[in-house]
């Protein structure tokens, strides 16, 4: 990684960065305490991801970084130079929902939708890990995402439904 260097009196370095966002390249000029969730939301407008408690609590900033889920508050997007990154907005394929996102549709999952894109990240990220088994497994695998207006019932319902339907070969 190359660092663009400051001079005196001007603004703080910078230091370039490609990432593949939604399945876009992107060449960016960061300051090296840019979160990616700060890049994501502030500088490429995609608002889909969450701010919610910025410690990585509430799992509501959850994003897929090369198929795996992770707390974008808590990681610097220096550190993501030339990775993948899918927000919730490159889930659905054109007009075509991701299965996660019916699904979601379907259990009236998302009463206030504050952690919504958060927790369908995190469920795509959960089924293609291949870990959750039952639905105490998709509870336990999904306990960094936190709903705090009442849709977590419908919530573990959709997750379990896609992980079902993905273990019967019906794809989610």
């Amino acid at each position: 990684m190359s660092t663009t260097s400051r001079k005196p009196g001007t603004g703080p370095s910078t230091h370039p960065i490609t990432l593949e966002v939604n399945g876009a390249r992107k060449q960016l000029d960061v300051a090296p305490w840019t979160t990616l969730l700060d890049l994501l939301r502030e500088t490429l407008d995609l608002t889909g991801t969450k701010k919610g408690c910025d410690h990585g609590q509430c799992g509501a900033c959850t994003v897929l970084v090369n198929g795996k889920r992770i707390n974008s508050c808590l990681t610097l997007a220096v550190m993501k130079d030339g990775a993948q990154v899918t927000t919730i907005e490159g889930l659905a394929s054109g007009e075509a929902l991701h299965p996660l996102q019916q699904a979601f549709i379907e259990h009236d999952a998302f009463q206030c939708g504050y952690c919504t894109p958060g927790q369908i990240c995190s469920a795509v990220g959960l089924l293609s890990e291949g870990k959750a088994k039952s639905l105490d497994d998709v509870r336990e695998l999904m306990s960094g995402n936190i709903c705090r207006c009442g849709a977590y019932p419908n919530i573990l319902a959709a997750i379990d439904q896609a992980r079902r339907q993905a273990n019967e070969g019906t794809e989610p």
